[in-house]
């Protein structure tokens, strides 16, 4: 069975936690999301569409190869996927997507951003063709869409004040000391932290909010992923970083490996970008860190966990 690529600061034992029940990276927040033109999304050959929730081949694969683009959602999260200055779509997700789906004879990447809630609603309704997010992949979702395997897995982290005063390390450790913590809007740190005991979580909208609710003195320590964190707090003289450290809910890891989905219709088209995904994985992960590294992806995060361990 493949095992998550060991990292320095964590211990990696046993399978991915299969009692788990949180969302991942995002909530889904799918009940929030109001998609009014869902109903008339993609109803030419509307008979032709399989029911929602069986696993077929698909010919979506066929489809994008003729007409030499593929449509990708994106939730305009930095480093994952967002928009560029040059209007294209660009982040460690999008920049895959774009590698893959050309050597699968699709040269043509359109993104289609959309809030983090209406990825999984998007993609069943079609107003794109794959999520390409940095989802956090778990049996939740994995219910609801195919992922292909994790191109990435993450550790947590801090965004303290200059030095770390409180010595804070883990959720264990901001509850024990009575702290106060934020997260952004529905990351899965939030469950995490309430996992290890901490009720209040005050909830800002981004890392860039957190960074400014720390040095202001607003909470004592913002929670999230260590890409995120260490991007917004590079070059800040006001707030430090903590040690990146391995969520744990229910005793066991709460592993953060995201990587694209698809509609449960078009397992051709995911396998198929599996295989390619798997070759950019050989030889110790050259080419992927090749393609994720200017987005702050190192070895660290490079992982050998696949969908079916985490959907399991």
């Amino acid at each position: 069975m493949a095992r998550p690529h060991a990292h320095p600061h964590a211990h990696r034992s046993g399978t991915p936690d299969r009692s788990r029940s949180g969302i991942g990276r995002r909530s889904l927040l799918v009940g929030a999301v109001s998609l009014g033109a869902a109903g008339s999304l993609g109803t030419a050959g509307c008979s032709r569409v399989p029911d929602d929730g069986k696993v077929l081949g698909g010919s979506l694969l066929d489809t994008l190869r003729d007409q030499g683009s593929v449509k990708i959602g994106i939730a305009s999260e930095p480093p994952f996927g967002y928009i560029g200055d040059d209007g294209r779509a660009t982040g460690e997700a999008p920049a895959i997507a774009e590698v893959v789906f050309k050597r699968l004879g699709i040269d043509e990447v359109e993104p289609v951003p959309v809030d983090f809630g209406a990825l999984i609603p998007g993609l069943k309704a079609r107003q794109f063709d794959v999520v390409s997010a940095g989802m956090y992949i778990n049996p939740v979702r994995c219910e609801q869409v195919l992922f292909a395997d994790p191109d990435y897995l993450l550790l947590d982290s801090f965004i303290v004040r200059k030095g770390n005063p409180h010595g804070i390390r883990t959720y264990a450790d901001v509850r024990k000391k009575g702290l106060t913590l934020a997260s952004g809007k529905a990351y899965a740190q939030i469950d995490y932290a309430r996992a290890a005991g901490i009720r209040d979580v005050l909830v800002l909208p981004d890392q860039v909010a957190g960074l400014d609710a720390v040095a202001q003195g607003r909470v004592d320590a913002f929670a999230g992923t260590r890409i995120t964190v260490k991007s917004v707090v590079a070059g800040s003289g006001r707030v430090s970083a903590t040690e990146p450290f391995q969520p744990v809910v229910d005793g066991r890891p709460a592993y953060g490996a995201g990587g694209f989905a698809f509609r449960l219709s078009e397992k051709n088209l995911r396998d198929a970008f599996n295989e390619e995904l798997l070759k950019l994985k050989q030889q110790d992960y050259r080419e992927l860190l090749e393609i994720v590294g200017p987005f702050g992806f190192g070895r660290d995060e490079m992982t050998d966990l696949t969908a079916k361990e985490l959907c399991d």
